[in-house]
This record gives C-alpha cells, sequence and structure tokens, in this order.
C-alpha cells in the first residue's frame, strides 16, 4: 500500500525543477533598467550643461575675443552701418561674422600695421578664419530667422540693445521664449521705419512708440504667429 503524504520530489525522472516565481528574463531587466537610467541621467546632465551655458541663457555674458575690436569705435563713433559687416542679415537666417576680408577693405590703408590686428593680418595672409567666440545663442530646439525681422520692422537694438556704446559686445537680453512671445504678442511696441532698423539711437516722434506701432503694424500687415512650429521646427 502507497504512503500518503508530501511530495518528495523524487521521481523516476530525477529531482523534480524548483518552481520559479519570475521568468528568466527578470534576471537582466534589473541590470537593463539600471542601465537605461544612467544613460538618463548622463543625458539630462547634458541638457542641462550644454542648454543652461552662459553663451545660452545668461545676460550680461561677455567672452573674450581673440581681437581687440570696439563696436562702440565702428558703429558708434564712425556710424559704419550693421550691415556693411553682417551682410546676410536681410536674407538669411544667420546674421553672418564677417570675413577678414571686410576688415581688411578698412585696415589695408588703416592702422594697417597695428599690433591689435595682427590676428586679422595673419588671417589675411593665411586664408584661416579669425576664432571670433559667438555671443548671442538661441537653443538649438529654436529656429530664428533674422531676414524675416529685420525685414518687417524690428531693429538691431530691440535684441541686442546698444551695441554701438558697447566696447566690447555682450549679451543684453535673455532670449528665451517669454521675450520671443512677449513681442509676437505685442509687436507694436517694437515696430520702427525700414529706414531706421540699423539707426540704435532712433526714438520714435513724440516718442509715441504705440501710436507709430500700431500705425506700422497695419501698413506692413504684420501679424506674428505663436504656433509653436513657428520656431520650433
Amino acid at each position: 500500500m502507497a504512503r500518503s503524504g508530501k511530495k518528495t520530489g523524487q521521481g523516476a525522472a530525477g529531482p523534480e525543477r524548483p518552481l520559479f516565481i519570475f521568468p528568466a528574463w527578470a534576471d537582466r531587466f534589473g541590470a537593463t533598467l539600471f542601465a537605461v537610467s544612467m544613460l538618463g541621467v548622463a543625458f539630462a546632465s547634458f541638457v542641462a550643461v550644454y542648454y543652461l551655458a552662459p553663451q545660452t541663457l545668461n545676460v550680461n555674458y561677455q567672452p573674450v575675443q581673440p581681437v581687440k575690436y570696439s563696436h562702440k569705435q565702428h558703429s558708434g563713433d564712425l556710424g559704419m552701418d550693421c550691415r556693411y559687416c553682417h551682410n546676410t542679415v536681410e536674407r538669411a537666417a544667420h546674421a553672418a561674422v564677417p570675413p577678414t576680408q571686410t576688415c581688411m577693405n578698412c585696415h589695408e590703408a588703416m592702422n594697417p600695421d597695428s599690433d591689435q590686428l595682427l590676428l586679422v593680418r595673419e588671417s589675411n595672409a593665411t586664408g584661416l578664419p579669425v576664432p571670433w567666440v559667438r555671443i548671442h545663442k538661441l537653443s538649438e530646439f529654436a529656429y530664428f530667422d533674422h531676414s524675416a525681422h529685420v525685414t518687417r520692422g524690428i531693429g538691431c537694438v530691440s535684441c541686442h540693445g546698444r551695441i554701438d556704446k558697447m566696447e566690447a559686445v555682450y549679451q543684453e537680453e535673455t532670449l528665451r521664449m517669454k521675450f520671443c512671445t512677449d513681442c509676437h504678442r505685442r509687436p507694436e511696441l517694437r515696430l520702427r521705419p525700414m529706414d531706421k532698423i540699423t539707426a540704435m539711437d532712433w526714438t520714435p516722434p513724440g516718442g509715441d512708440q504705440l501710436a507709430l506701432g500700431m500705425k506700422l503694424k497695419k501698413e506692413y500687415g504684420i501679424d506674428p504667429s505663436l504656433e509653436c512650429s513657428t520656431c520650433h521646427r
């Protein structure tokens, strides 16, 4: 007669397999989750460092340039038009950094042997660009078209400040999304006549920017978009 009781796990086929609660792939899940988490932390750290860098956000960011170039002297004292150097601003998204030849157009005759122009002369001789440091930089996920603004009544000073008073250029505005959307919501507060786009010291007649801005808004047909895809493409 067979004895009753608990199974011993022994049988003709050998020891009975242990009962697993979790499937076999669960052993790898923890390690995979940890690796993915670490990658996420690393990516978040990169985004924070890159997009929160002074070049992107900081008001008053003022890097040291390889050549001591005075915008006050050129734009202010000499009255040079911004578009002479940044000559793509009316037809392209970017305001081009002037090539060395633009500098040499004047400095082949003016102060050609100045020590301050050594890098400019070397650049002209070798064909290698002067390593200017970029100051105004939007985040990579934002799109801005200079030509769409300066050809519709927005002056350089609105975003860049009084360049004509800066010995060394610095970032005056935050360039964050709110700065842009505020202007898109009320462009009349910044609109100016087309022949005053690069005039740094221009003020509206009688000081009434609102009245002039409303008139120009209608005249230019200005109706800025607030759709996300306008800037985030």
